[in-house]
């Protein structure tokens, strides 16, 4: 039986992924719709904050899965897939960068934003922003990505460690320690670092 529209939005990822390697391009321009925004946000953060890069990625990551729908792995949770197949785009654009210029992973955040509560707003938000960046800067490129898909992309720990092809037990360690290195490295602004971090739901 055939669909309308409508219909394909109560269909699971993973449903409408198999519509797609039927050939359905109803059901992808649906997945489209439902993860093209949380991609691209994805790639601009992991990608220097280039919005024209990360624009190329996305497409080119969706073009990857029109192309080839039948490498999903059906044991997988569709969203674990997707964030798989982009972070290995992102490492092969860093080991790209690696051999150009050396490795210049920069990661611009705007973590604090305008809508944050009161004592947030008593600071000087763009000297914590500052410090934030230069502080996620330093971690290594396992404790950022994590960090990214936790904090920022809303993955849970089992799918980021599906994602990674690691343990859950990894993952966490990973969290605690970045966590704690920016709560430590960031102790002028406390109790303010802090607060903020309390109210993105990071501690």
């Amino acid at each position: 039986m055939k669909l309308n529209k409508q219909a394909y939005t109560a269909y699971t990822d993973e449903q409408l992924m198999d519509e797609v390697v039927k050939g359905n391009s109803r059901a992808f321009t649906e997945l489209y719709d439902r993860y093209s925004k949380p991609m691209l946000n994805y790639f601009y953060r992991m990608l220097w904050q280039d919005r024209l890069k990360a624009e190329d990625f996305m497409q080119e990551l969706f073009t990857k899965i029109i192309q080839k729908p039948h490498l999903f792995n059906s044991k997988l949770k569709f969203k674990t897939w997707i964030f798989s197949i982009a972070n290995n785009m992102c490492k092969n654009e860093y080991r790209k960068q690696e051999v150009r210029k050396g490795s210049n992973n920069d990661l611009h955040e705007n973590i604090v934003g305008d809508d944050a509560n009161e004592p947030i707003k008593k600071v000087d938000r763009s000297l914590f922003n500052d410090r934030l960046k230069e502080e996620l800067n330093l971690l290594s490129e396992s404790h950022k990505k994590v960090f990214i898909m936790r904090f920022k992309q809303g993955l849970s720990l089992k799918e980021i460690a599906e994602v990674l092809d690691v343990s859950e037990g990894t993952v966490k360690s990973r969290v605690f320690y970045t966590l704690k290195k920016l709560s430590a490295n960031l102790k002028e602004f406390n109790p303010i670092a802090i607060s903020a971090l309390l109210l993105l739901g990071i501690l």
